[in-house]
């Protein structure tokens, strides 16, 4: 059962954080949905309370990937040795680079269901909104920032659940810096960077709360890391080791939080061979996290990064 948070997050980039209304990419066209549906997946999430989803017995975590034929593919992953996985229809899309966490929210009166995220294409920065219906899935795009061809990865947080909330974009650039932007009133504010991540290439987030988000990352020679960044602006990262090596081969990594004592499932995918890896994290506590590894996901991981897809109601809280 996927226990789930949602974006209230559109960011612009690095100085050209003005979101301008230049037009996106073509608009991916809709298609029929068979079964497994996201339609059918959306009906059920809106039908559950936030007490039954924490209640719920088994933990998951749906992993897609944009690929290069222009289609999202994507996978429910439940812990066992080895995973299993169940795929959804695929999402016709637009060619990325790059992307960020899906989020799924819906309206009021439950009449519209939608996916929203963030992108990279070229050096544009897009937010899509990606709309689920009974007959059709629709995606669309706006272009929300420019001049981002030097940055390799992005990442997103959401904090909804409890005062002060915050959304943070947070994007690994080739220079060796760490950038992090804020949503504020509909506008976008920088917060800085930090160097010294020049030897990272994989991250994305694995807690977020009032004060903190850490970034779950690995490094190119194998370590894994967390970096937590407090939300105070002037405040430092505290980096800790995980592990100190076997973690290179992984391009992308997806996270969803398992149980009530801050566990984490954890995908890593590896590009070369297109193959996933499901880990169930431990609360992060540097090299003292316990990590169990189920073993190989029985799905093809044919993109050109894999992101978690999630909803408005569950929070990070793996460190």
């Amino acid at each position: 059962m996927l226990k789930l948070q949602r974006l209230a997050l559109a960011a612009a980039g690095l100085g050209m954080l003005a979101a301008t209304a230049a037009s996106g990419p073509a608009v991916a066209g809709g298609q029929a949905d068979p079964a497994p549906s996201w339609a059918a997946k959306a009906a059920q999430l809106k039908g559950q309370t936030l007490t039954a989803k924490a209640a719920a017995a088994a933990c998951g975590q749906t992993v897609g990937w944009p690929t290069a034929t222009n289609v999202v593919e994507s996978v429910d992953i439940f812990p066992a040795k080895p995973p299993t996985a169940e795929a959804y229809e695929p999402i016709n899309f637009v060619a990325t680079r790059t992307s960020a966490t899906w989020y799924m929210a819906w309206n009021a009166s439950g009449t519209q269901t939608w996916f929203s995220g963030l992108f990279l294409q070229g050096s544009n920065l897009y937010r899509h909104t990606t709309y689920i219906r009974e007959a059709s899935i629709d995606a669309t795009f706006k272009k929300v920032g420019t001049g981002w061809s030097s940055f390799n990865s992005i990442a997103t947080s959401n904090y909804s659940v409890a005062q002060p909330r915050h959304a943070y974009l947070y994007g690994l650039n080739a220079n060796g810096s760490l950038y992090r932007w804020s949503q504020v009133n509909g506008g976008f504010k920088a917060l800085g960077s930090f160097a010294g991540f020049r030897s990272f290439k994989a991250m994305t987030v694995i807690s977020e709360t009032a004060t903190y988000d850490t970034l779950l990352m690995t490094t190119k020679a194998g370590a894994l890391y967390t970096i937590r960044i407090p939300v105070t602006a002037a405040a430092k990262p505290v980096v800790k080791l995980i592990r100190s090596s076997g973690w290179g081969a992984y391009e992308s990594l997806a996270t969803q939080s398992c149980g009530t004592r801050g566990g984490t499932l954890v995908v890593g995918v590896d590009h070369d061979t297109d193959s996933g890896y499901q880990y169930a994290f431990s609360h992060a506590n540097g090299a003292a996290t316990q990590i169990t590894s189920y073993g190989k996901v029985p799905a093809v991981f044919n993109g050109t990064n894999h992101v978690s897809f999630t909803t408005y109601f569950d929070q990070l809280f793996g460190e």
